[in-house]
């Protein structure tokens, strides 16, 4: 009987499937404890818990620094925006009229500074990129003294409204009969302000 059992077991170990499935069941179990190894599904030590508690806490303060920022950020958009929209209103003229206020405003300083208005003329541009605004140029040419041109000049320095005095041009004094007379000068000067007009754009 012994003997008989050797032979059928010896039989079994030269079956290939027999030999095959044993390769298989030693390389799965391999592969499971490699597995085992590299993932640690079963939780790794107190240290490497305490290590990706500590990268986690990093990266949550990262995140929490960018988030602050990122609303300082739109706390400032919000902050131009209004101031912005706070001057447009203050010192931009009404599209409806803004030529005829201009101009009369214009011819007030210079009645205030004793300067004489010769004529003026105005030039709409528009501003790229905006559907509302839009820059007017105005030409004005005046006659006086130096000292009450350079009054009218101060006084358009000080407006209310928002002009820029581009380039003044003056004309060389005309020679008085008189030596001590006062020579008036003439001067065009090319003024810049800015208009909003928002009636102007469709809803």
């Amino acid at each position: 009987m012994p003997r008989s059992f050797d032979i059928a077991g010896s039989l079994k170990w030269k079956d290939p499937r027999v030999a095959m499935r044993a390769i298989i069941g030693t390389l799965l179990v391999a592969n499971l404890s490699a597995a085992v190894i590299a993932f640690k599904p079963f939780g790794g030590s107190a240290e490497d818990l305490r290590r990706q508690q500590h990268a986690l806490g990093g990266q949550l303060q990262q995140l929490q620094a960018r988030l602050a920022a990122s609303k300082s950020l739109v706390e400032k958009v919000r902050t131009a925006r209004s101031q912005g929209d706070q001057f447009v209103a203050r010192y931009f003229l009404d599209g409806s009229a803004a030529s005829s206020s201009i101009i009369s405003e214009i011819y007030q300083t210079a009645a205030t500074a004793g300067v004489k208005l010769l004529g003026t003329s105005y030039q709409p541009d528009e501003i790229e990129g905006s559907d509302t605004m839009e820059m007017l140029s105005i030409n004005a040419g005046v006659e006086g003294s130096y000292a009450n041109l350079t009054k009218f000049v101060n006084l358009l320095d000080k407006s209310p409204r928002f002009l820029i005095i581009e380039s003044m041009q003056a004309a060389a004094p005309q020679q008085g009969p008189g030596a001590g007379a006062q020579q008036n000068l003439n001067v065009v000067l090319k003024i810049d302000t800015f208009v909003n007009d928002q009636a102007g754009v469709a809803p």
